[in-house]
């Protein structure tokens, strides 16, 4: 038993060693490193140490030989921000939201594509494109994630300076979330179909591989004649970041090593995505062709892409927007976890998947129960042990330090919004739930009769 144990250890310490060894070789040329500097100007940089830690935050890179260094000191990617600073090594944790606006230059737009499945990402990344093309926009560049998504991105100097009067760079995070959910909602249809005609009209082969059940990926379209033919539903496993983009969040840089898959994300041509093999993404096989967010571009070329995303976004809050909230009396005292719906109780039992969706539905939740920070923090950390996977802990106190920079208080995902409850798998609703539209709302309403006092039966004489 002990000899088994300490071969296990020696086949991973081996492991850990051709790793680091592998990517110290790749970050020793100079293409790489003059490509990763120049990529990193203006630009929050994080070092990470093979998947288990961040290094500090702020940090930069200014010169090639900074990118050997850490290497050498065992830094296995480059992370940087969405976000263009003015000087990114002056910020803080606790910077107040008008500092933060102040050091903010611009933000390019990223969008984070991942399927689970590599070659359902390929498509998606493909109508991605097409639909950035569509709205009238030159300047889209792709580059493969280094596991199984792309990352399709538009620089800041494609967009306007302002919109209604508000400057363009104070529309972050809200601008690139509603431009990823309008892509998202023009793609969903032609990816279903694409994925389908892939799958060769296999259903069964789209649930092996997607993990999720039947109904869940199916819908109907009638025919002349009233007939209901069975159609695949890619939204449930549709995955384009939207949510998660926040300030200060960050992304694998182009020419990044990814530690899981060992592969490197590199840039590729746009009208190629289809046609891309990992492959070409094996260390020895990278050569510096490409670019990722080239800024030599047409000013203001993506103006009617944010226009139509505005547009399209506030016909979804119109629908969303929980209307029997108002009716509720201002919260005096933290709702206790008694109270809580059945869909947050199953999260605080560990999920497997999902768990950056969990911290975003769990924290906004907390906060509108009446939960203060620290609470929601002590809470988070005990949660997120339990699950099978942990998240690294800066990851939680960053989202976190987000909802503090919020002046007010936002509610969790409507219990109608798939992404979060039945696609986690926590969606067991009572008959309470089904009188509601959002999980803050059951808690408020049993808190409330909890609290009423209790009418007294009169004895009979």
């Amino acid at each position: 038993m002990l000899n088994n144990i300490n071969k296990h250890i020696n086949v991973q310490i081996f492991s850990f060693f051709m790793h680091i060894s592998k990517s110290l070789s790749f970050y020793k040329r100079e293409d790489v490193k003059e490509a990763l500097v120049e990529f990193a100007t203006n630009k929050e940089v994080a070092v990470n140490y093979d998947n288990k830690r961040f290094g500090k935050r702020p940090d930069s890179l200014q010169y090639p030989n900074d990118v050997l260094e850490h290497a050498k000191k065992g830094v296995t990617s480059f992370h940087c921000s969405e976000e263009i600073w003015n000087n990114p090594l002056q910020l803080g944790r606790e910077m107040k939201k008008e500092d933060v606006l102040e050091l903010r230059k611009g933000w390019d737009l990223v969008l984070d594509i991942d399927c689970h499945f590599f070659e359902y990402s390929k498509i998606a990344a493909y109508y991605s494109i097409e639909a950035l093309k569509h709205h009238g926009i030159k300047a889209i560049t792709c580059k493969y994630s280094g596991n199984k998504g792309f990352h399709i991105a538009v620089p800041f100097e494609a967009f306007p300076d302002s919109v209604n009067n508000v400057p363009i760079k104070e529309m972050f995070p809200e601008a690139p979330r509603r431009i990823a959910a309008y892509i998202k909602f023009l793609i969903k249809g032609p990816v279903s179909k694409a994925i389908l005609k892939f799958e060769k009209g296999d259903f069964n082969n789209v649930i092996k591989k997607t993990g999720k059940e039947g109904p869940e990926i199916t819908r109907f379209e009638q025919t002349s004649i009233g007939e209901n033919i069975p159609m695949l539903n890619a939204e449930p496993f549709l995955d384009i970041d939207t949510i998660l983009i926040s300030s200060r969040h960050l992304y694998r840089m182009p020419y990044s090593f990814h530690e899981k898959s060992e592969l490197v994300s590199i840039p590729i041509d746009i009208n190629g995505v289809l046609k891309f093999k990992k492959e070409e993404a094996k260390p020895e096989n990278i050569q510096i062709k490409e670019k990722f967010l080239d800024r030599n571009v047409e000013f203001g070329e993506a103006t009617k892409l944010l226009v139509q995303a505005f547009d399209f976004e506030v016909e979804e809050i119109k629908i969303e927007a929980p209307k029997e909230e108002r009716s509720f009396e201002e919260l005096t005292e933290a709702i206790p976890e008694q109270f809580f719906p059945p869909c947050v109780k199953k999260v605080f039992e560990g999920l497997e998947d999902g768990r950056k969706r969990a911290i975003f539905m769990l924290s906004n939740f907390l906060l509108s129960a009446g939960w203060n920070h620290e609470q929601v923090e002590d809470r988070l950390k005990k949660w997120n042990k339990k699950n099978p996977e942990a998240l690294r802990e800066v990851y939680i106190k960053g989202q976190l330090r987000y909802r503090k920079l919020q002046k007010e208080k936002v509610l969790p995902p409507n219990c109608n919004n798939h992404s979060y409850y039945k696609d986690l798998n926590i969606c067991f609703p009572d008959p309470l739930c089904r009188k509601i539209r959002n999980p803050i709302q059951y808690s408020k309403i049993k808190a409330q009769n909890m609290n009423k006092p209790k009418r007294r039966t009169r004895t009979k004489k």
